[in-house]
């Protein structure tokens, strides 16, 4: 079985985060980028089919050089290989076009993407690439097991959670619970020393036409002061809501 990762390079949540040119670009001044979460969930779940079922498992992500120090965590993790499609990351069908193409041509039996990266939220990614690829699809995966060609997956929906059933070809948008958060892995001295050695590719984009643009970033606006009120004084909490927040 081949699978194929899709790696996010996303600012890790402890990052201050601050915008230039206008609030119109975002500034990576001071910032530790990171492995999306989501997606670690879904290479350390890659990382059991390779161990238990003998799979091949190559890591890839759409970005420029600075995204490669993710890229040789990834294969210290345990990724036999990694390819880096040489184009920033702007728009969400640019990203699944150029994904799906690195896919075709490699014959992936299963593709792992986060359900969406903790930046922008897109969640587009996973569905647009199982569409370009005639794939199945199954998102908020939290669960993921394969026996030949043969896949069982539950996933998270309103209320509580679905197990389905399908077949390779397979996309899959994985989230927490794909594994645990206890089963995820720190690169070790060893693994660090091989992913020196592992093929890192780079390939040019197919195209360079991004169908959306960012216009304007805005942080949200600050919390406003909290009042504290006693728990015996009901009558004053009463007042505060109805007369100031105004939500009774």
């Amino acid at each position: 079985m081949k699978i194929l990762v899709c790696i996010s390079h996303v600012p890790d949540t402890t990052s201050k985060i601050n915008f230039t040119d206008n609030d119109s670009k975002f500034d990576t001044n001071g910032v530790q980028f990171v492995i999306n979460p989501n997606d670690e969930f879904g290479l350390t779940r890659a990382m059991w089919f390779k161990e238990k079922q003998g799979a091949s498992v190559d890591v890839i992500n759409v970005g420029g050089t600075d995204t490669e120090p993710t890229l040789r965590k990834a294969l210290a993790i345990g990724a036999d290989a990694a390819i880096r499609i040489n184009t920033e990351a702007k728009d969400g069908y640019q990203v699944a076009k150029e994904l799906a193409k690195v896919a075709k041509d490699g014959s992936y039996d299963l593709v792992i993407a986060g359900r969406e990266s903790i930046d922008y939220n897109g969640a587009m990614v996973p569905g647009m690439l199982a569409t370009l690829l005639d794939a199945n699809f199954v998102t908020n995966c939290i669960k993921l097991e394969i026996e030949g060609t043969k896949a069982t997956a539950s996933r998270e929906i309103d209320g509580g959670k679905e197990t389905v059933t399908t077949s390779l070809p397979l996309v899959v948008g994985g989230q927490k619970g794909l594994v645990n958060e206890s089963d995820l892995r720190i690169p070790n001295m060893r693994g660090i020393m091989m992913a020196r050695k592992k093929p890192l590719t780079v390939l040019e984009p197919t195209t360079t036409i991004n169908e959306t643009t960012s216009v304007k970033f805005e942080k949200p606006e600050p919390k406003g002061n909290v009042k504290l009120v006693d728990a015996d004084n009901l009558d004053e909490l009463v007042s505060l809501l109805h007369n100031e927040a105004k939500v009774i």
